[in-house]
């Protein structure tokens, strides 16, 4: 019989397999010149992602944010969605980290917004400003043409809106669309795979779709059983268990 979640597990195979490791494993930031928030409390969270209460985002912003995501990973029968799994929690959290202020990049000029991707980052906008203004200008984009923001369109549309987004087919002002969409995408697949501490991946729901089995100390009792099936589910860095 043909396994119709396959496609599914497949394709989020290929996304594991393309985050960085930090994405995955615990990090040690140091918050020097960035605001204290939830992020880096290392407290696991037990809320549902709709009790959240976004720290940077606006209301217009996590808005925008929930229903994007609930678009790039929908609820289907594999596994929970990205809204499930607190992907939006995680890009908030992550906004108030040296990440989310640009702390880890080089962020001098010269700046240079057309410049071949192989010389690597040129803007001068970190992932907040990222954001802040691509979430505007296509909030606004939108209204111009369906009269709504991006939230308030229909499923299928907000689909077509982030495929032209990605296509570079829709101009915003402030930031370049593919720049805006691919650091959208990129924090989603993280936030849907990161141990939960950081807030997304809740009951480490992306780990138990593609078989991850997290941070278990050891596994001596399966190395000589090639091919068996691990039966134990994932663990967080912080013991929690699925």
């Amino acid at each position: 019989m043909k396994n119709d979640n396959e496609p599914r597990r497949r394709f989020l195979r290929q996304a594991i397999a393309i985050l960085p490791a930090s994405a995955l494993t615990p990090v040690v930031m140091t918050q020097a010149g960035c605001s204290q928030s939830t992020a880096s409390s290392g407290t696991p969270l037990k809320a549902v992602e709709s009790d959240y209460v976004p720290v940077y985002f606006t209301d217009a912003e996590w808005a925008f944010v929930r229903a994007a995501v609930d678009e790039l990973i929908p609820v289907d029968g594999p596994g929970a969605g990205g809204l499930d799994a607190g992907v939006p929690e995680f890009i908030d959290r992550q906004m108030e980290t040296p990440y989310g202020h640009g702390k880890l990049w080089y962020m001098h000029g010269p700046f240079h917004p057309e410049a071949v991707p192989e010389l690597g980052y040129q803007l001068g906008l970190v992932p907040r400003d990222v954001y802040r203004h691509g979430i505007a200008a296509c909030n606004a984009w939108c209204m111009k043409q369906y009269g709504k923001t991006f939230p308030a369109l229909d499923a299928s549309t907000r689909v077509q809106v982030l495929e032209q987004l990605e296509g570079g087919k829709i101009h915003l002002d402030a930031v370049p669309a593919k720049l805006f969409f691919g650091t959208l995408l990129k924090n989603t697949k993280e936030g849907y795979f990161a141990d939960p501490m950081y807030g997304g991946n809740k009951n480490m729901a992306g780990w138990k779709m593609i078989g991850f089995p997290g941070a278990r100390a050891d596994f001596a009792d399966w190395v000589d059983q090639p091919g068996a099936r691990y039966a134990l589910g994932p663990v967080s860095v912080l013991g929690e268990q699925a």
